[in-house]
């Protein structure tokens, strides 16, 4: 039951890392290569939110999501300045310099070391979330939250510029539409939400380190949202459970740890270039590319 349990929370993750990648990816049409680095700043502020401010549950996730838009914001207005594969050069350059930071600023993230012994955060300051089924509980609200966020933002007028940017970017223009404003907005929302996985992931777990959130995991997102399906609620959701549940599969498949990780990606590529040969608009997305 307990394995059960902990699928179901590293799925919820994932559905708020593909449902928040998705804002740019299937909305915006801005291929960012960077969720990886905002996932990580929100792990890592919520471990300093927890351990040195002794934060509540609602605090923590407010501060990691605050700290991380703000950071995104200085992002945006310089890399979106750039179009096409330049924008995804400018998502990848700062993936780098995160990880890199992450690494080496041995004083404050303890570098290759991490960060062990995250407490337990209470909610209300009273009840300790602690164990795998208040984060299933915790983690499963988060994830509803997210989704009704997002599919609300999908449906609005706001989501709807973000579709006529990804249709037609020259026609928004000519509606006099502030094409500049959406995406830093869209690519902010999503790097905020970001963090909101952070903060599951390091207080579930109570280790983190920048392994967690390197280049390799910025592409694992990415495949998810591309494999699922894009420009929807179902893509994102459909693409998270897909990702999670491989590899577990394939433990039941009786193969060494080594060659599972390593068939994991050699599934995950063959599935993208069937997908966009095939089905470019993945699983249950609504687009096609």
């Amino acid at each position: 039951m307990n394995y059960l349990l902990h699928i179901i929370i590293m799925i919820n993750i994932y559905i708020i890392l593909t449902a928040s990648a998705n804002l740019l990816v299937g909305m915006a049409n801005l291929f960012s290569l960077g969720q990886a680095a905002f996932y990580g700043i929100g792990a890592y502020i919520t471990a300093f939110a927890l351990i040195s401010l002794g934060f509540t549950v609602l605090p923590s996730i407010l501060l990691a999501m605050v700290a991380t838009a703000l950071l995104s914001l200085l992002i945006a207005y310089s890399s979106l300045r750039l179009q096409g594969d330049y924008f995804v050069l400018a998502t990848l350059g700062f993936q780098i310099i995160v990880y890199t930071i992450l690494y080496n600023w041995v004083e404050v993230t303890k570098g290759p070391y991490g960060i062990p012994g995250i407490p337990a955060p209470k909610l209300f300051g009273m009840f300790a979330i602690s164990g795998i089924l208040p984060y299933f509980v915790l983690s499963t609200i988060l994830a509803a939250v997210t989704l009704f966020i997002f599919y609300n933002l999908i449906h609005s007028p706001f989501g709807r510029a973000l579709k006529g940017i990804r249709d037609d970017e020259t026609s928004m223009l000519a509606l006099g539409r502030n094409v500049s404003k959406l995406k830093i907005q869209a690519f902010v929302i999503s790097s905020a939400f970001s963090a909101v996985s952070g903060f599951i992931y390091a207080s579930y777990i109570t280790y983190i380190d920048p392994t967690s959130f390197n280049l390799d995991e910025a592409i694992f997102i990415l495949s998810a949202v591309l494999i699922g399906g894009t420009g929807n609620i179902k893509g994102p959701v459909a693409g998270a459970i897909f990702v999670v549940v491989l590899p577990e599969l394939l433990r039941f498949v009786g193969l060494p740890d080594s060659v599972a990780a390593n068939l994991r990606l050699i599934i995950y590529g063959l599935c993208l270039i069937v997908f966009m040969r095939f089905r470019p608009q993945g699983l249950l997305g609504e687009y096609k590319f």
